[in-house]
């Protein structure tokens, strides 16, 4: 399967959307949803179909029965789509979402100018973790008039030009209405094909959930382990095999902290709500193991990463990082246009794969950092991180680097 990001401005777009294409859609923290802010990673899975008889794109549908013409349709694939919040505020959990991600959705709604603030820094995540296969959905058509979503549209296009979504087809959409949906499979199709992954890799799973699942007063012989949720980035787990989790969990002896990673077995594999026994890469999984479930509970291993034993890449507890500041903060007011120089001393925000943690600045240069981290990270060399700033009391993004 692909994972697909459903990234746009706070409101209730992404969940329509969703539902449109799905009719389904997971999100641990409903309430936060109606609110209109989503704290934690909603997902949901859909099965892109196709009428043989239809012409493109009206072929398209996730109908068993094309509504046309009454074809049974066949078909195409499944995809999972993965919704990173949107809120500035929370450019953090959006940033552990797009590192999971293949391609993504842009959500853009046509009722309000473009761009708006929240819109420029989604497409910056998007650069600094490398996603670059883009469809925008420029969505609520259905409130404007057809000369408002024809100038709208303009603005879309200036606001892309010279970015990694300069080319991406702008799908205008009401998701509401269900309206030009097929046009919007239709593009995914082309835009964002299933990436091919070597099976015979060795397993690499990014933490992105991690949860009790064990009611208040479930009795002690009827307990079930700790669950962790992600995506399978390369190779392949099965039941029963061993799971190491890194960098694991803090202990402390004698006064002293330290990180020791944690070993569990895998007890169960759930895939789009369906049990399987091995799971390859691709999709959003569950994997039930045998940890205790407090280690798990209330996303306490989001960020982590899980393999097979002795298979992970190192854990950072201080890390150098090559960076570049952005010409000014994302998300701030235009007239606050330079970034200030990073200091020594100072607390920046780290995203590193679904990992975030806050790094203290110990040594500077105009193109390499030193910091000691307040949570450590597992990563390979060279990945890339985003970093982040306290702006008024927000998290803005400042730049962007890879690990030393």
């Amino acid at each position: 399967m692909v994972n697909i990001g459903m990234i746009g401005h706070v409101d209730h777009g992404k969940t329509t959307l969703v539902n449109a294409l799905s009719g389904e859609w997971t999100d641990r923290h409903s309430e936060e949803v109606k609110r209109g802010i989503s704290i934690r990673l909603g997902y949901a899975d859909a099965t892109f179909r196709k009428c043989p008889v239809c012409s493109e794109p009206t072929c398209y549908t996730v109908a068993e029965v094309c509504k046309l013409c009454g074809t049974k349709t066949e078909e195409v694939r499944t995809v999972s789509f993965v919704d990173s919040p949107g809120h500035e505020a929370l450019m953090a959990t959006m940033l552990s979402g797009a590192a999971i991600m293949d391609g993504a959705v842009l959500l853009i709604a046509a009722s309000e100018p473009c761009p708006q603030p929240q819109t420029e820094e989604h497409l910056m995540a998007l650069n600094i973790v490398g996603i670059d296969r883009i469809v925008i959905a420029q969505n609520k058509i259905d409130l404007v008039s057809r000369e408002e979503a024809i100038e709208h549209h303009k603005q879309i296009r200036e606001f892309v030009k010279g970015t990694i979504a300069e080319n991406s087809p702008i799908v205008p959409i009401s998701a509401q209405q269900a309206a030009n949906i097929d046009v919007l499979i239709n593009c995914i199709e082309e835009i964002i094909p299933t990436p091919e992954r070597p099976e015979k890799e060795i397993a690499r799973m990014h933490i992105a959930r991690s949860f009790d699942i064990n009611r208040p007063g479930t009795p002690i012989r009827d307990l079930k382990g700790g669950v962790v949720g992600g995506s399978l980035l390369k190779g392949q787990l099965r039941t029963g095999d061993r799971l190491e989790i890194r960098p694991g969990r803090m202990v402390t002896v004698g006064g002293k902290s330290t990180w020791e990673p944690l070993e569990t077995e895998i007890t169960s594999i759930v895939v789009g709500g369906t049990q399987v026994s091995k799971v390859a890469p691709g999709g959003l999984l569950g994997i039930g193991t045998t940890l205790d479930p407090s280690m798990t509970k209330e996303d306490a291993l989001v960020g982590q990463c899980a393999g097979k034993p002795g298979t992970l890449p190192p854990t950072w507890e201080k890390l150098s990082v090559d960076f570049q500041l952005f010409k000014r903060a994302v998300g701030v007011k235009k007239e606050e246009e330079k970034v200030p120089a990073i200091k020594v001393g100072e607390n920046i925000m780290l995203s590193a794969g679904t990992s975030i943690t806050i790094g203290e600045v110990k040594k500077v240069t105009k193109k390499t950092l030193d910091l000691i981290l307040s949570r450590p990270v597992c990563a390979e060399t060279g990945s890339r991180v985003a970093i982040g700033r306290k702006i008024r009391g927000r998290w803005h993004l400042i730049g962007a680097g890879t690990i030393k």
